[in-house]
């Protein structure tokens, strides 16, 4: 049965010859098509038409077979025009980016790669990212893999699913691997901003500690300076409130010198952080037992001071990354935001 030849829409305002070329695709169907244009796009065709044939006379014919006979019009169209809609990507996205892959056609398979990222579904995520794998894609097949990992109960229902795990086990281990190494990350980074926040507040504290014991606030203030008792709430540290209820427990509680009061341990512990992070060397600082701790450091090397040495460099770290990157007022809603009603009874050092 002699092929059937169909006539394409080369889609271009260029005055073609008569073609010279067919390329012969499934179901017995041939595209006419000219030699130049095929060669001057891809250079596997280039080779296809260099070859020598066994008979000059004979006809030239490039064989496409293994995707459906549109497809390869479409294909053919693109190497023409450089064009590719939308309905013609709906359809036939896969076969396409298949089709530039083979033939080195790079403009085409961004184009695809682009497609068919926003064609993505739970249905059709298993076929792309073989496909992605198999025609080096690595940007698609990320996409697939975040969207798997994502929405793996309802992809682990289709039917690509079940066809993977029967056929392909490697891929279907290399899925789940990153799935669990995502799911690593997530943690990390979760612990990570919990640690953050924490040096961040704590940070605060240190700044309000200052303030408080140097400038005084609403109901505490350094013993050479009277504090103002019409003063409305502080408004320029989110822990202020929480902190001068701390200090003045501190103050009166019975139970501090026998060390049985859980919220005088954590006044005790916010003093001896500040004493790491003061740069303060002589007594100028206005910080209680600020001084008597530096001097403490000098003359015994404790077995946690490394531990309290870490912690100021990165309550200091925090505080230099917060001011840099949002501006203070963002910063003190956010802080304001993670902090409780008591502000600093939430802190535990160690």
């Amino acid at each position: 049965m002699a092929p059937k030849t169909v006539s394409i829409d080369y889609q271009t305002t260029r005055v073609l010859p008569e073609p010279d070329i067919f390329i012969h695709c499934s179901q017995g169907t041939r595209i006419p098509a000219h030699a130049a244009v095929l060669a001057s796009v891809s250079p596997v065709l280039e080779n296809f038409i260099d070859r020598p044939r066994k008979h000059r006379s004979s006809e030239k014919i490039i064989q496409i077979h293994g995707v459906p006979c549109d497809a390869v019009i479409a294909f053919v169209g693109f190497l023409y025009s450089s064009r590719c809609t939308e309905e013609v990507m709906d359809k036939y996205g896969m076969h396409l980016l298949a089709l530039s892959h083979v033939y080195l056609v790079p403009q085409l398979k961004q184009r695809c790669i682009k497609g068919l990222t926003q064609r993505l579904t739970t249905e059709n995520v298993v076929d792309v990212l073989q496909l992605a794998r198999l025609c080096d894609a690595p940007d698609l097949h990320l996409r697939c893999m975040k969207l798997l990992t994502y929405n793996f109960k309802a992809v682990e229902a289709t039917e690509g699913w079940k066809f993977l795990v029967k056929h392909d086990p490697w891929l279907e281990l290399d899925i789940l691997r990153f799935i669990d190494e995502h799911e690593t990350r997530k943690k990390k980074s979760r612990r990570y901003r919990m640690e953050q926040g924490l040096y961040g507040e704590l940070s605060e504290a240190m700044e309000c500690l200052e303030h408080i014991c140097s400038e005084g606030c609403t109901h505490v203030g350094p013993y050479d300076a009277e504090v103002k008792r019409e003063r409305r709430p502080c408004g320029r540290f989110s822990t202020c409130e929480g902190l001068q209820v701390l200090i003045r427990h501190f103050a009166m509680c019975e139970k501090r010198m026998g060390g049985g009061c859980v919220r005088c341990k954590r006044m005790w512990q916010l003093f001896r952080l500040h004493s790491y992070v003061c740069h303060q060397t002589d007594s100028s600082c206005k910080v209680p037992f600020c001084r008597q701790f530096q001097l403490k450091m000098q003359e015994e090397k404790r077995k946690d001071d490394a531990k309290w040495k870490l912690l100021a460099r990165k309550v200091a770290s925090a505080k230099v990354m917060s001011s840099l990157s949002l501006p203070k007022r963002k910063r003190d809603e956010e802080i304001r935001g993670t902090i409780n009603n008591h502000g600093i009874r939430s802190f535990k050092l160690l």
